[in-house]
């Protein structure tokens, strides 16, 4: 085991890099920049201060869903990796907790 964070990123499916989803330029920017790995969540129901409530239903045309952002690195790279946030988002929640990582490699 060894030591590692977990970042998440709180979004919305509407927020925008440029032309492209906040989301997808997050992932793009992490995988470029040789990071270990993430994963993007797209939620069905929930709120923020700003957004009101984001939820999926069936007969709406258009959807503002949430979406979450989980990285898992290591410790020594969390700097660097809060330097690329902090260039691609203007606002939002970002958190981050101590965790210990244990990778099973065939």
């Amino acid at each position: 085991m060894s030591a590692a964070r977990l970042v998440r990123i709180y979004l919305t499916e509407s927020e925008r890099h440029g032309a492209e989803p906040l989301y997808q330029a997050i992932v793009e920017r992490l995988r470029r920049d040789g990071f270990a790995g993430c994963v993007v969540f797209k939620g069905i129901d929930g709120f923020g201060p700003r957004s009101g409530r984001l939820t999926a239903r069936i007969f709406e045309l258009s959807q503002n869903l949430p979406i979450l952002i989980e990285i898992v690195e290591a410790e020594e790279r969390v700097a660097a990796l809060f330097e690329v946030l902090d260039e691609l988002l203007t606002e939002g929640l970002v958190t981050s907790e101590r965790i210990e990582m244990f990778a099973r490699r065939a």
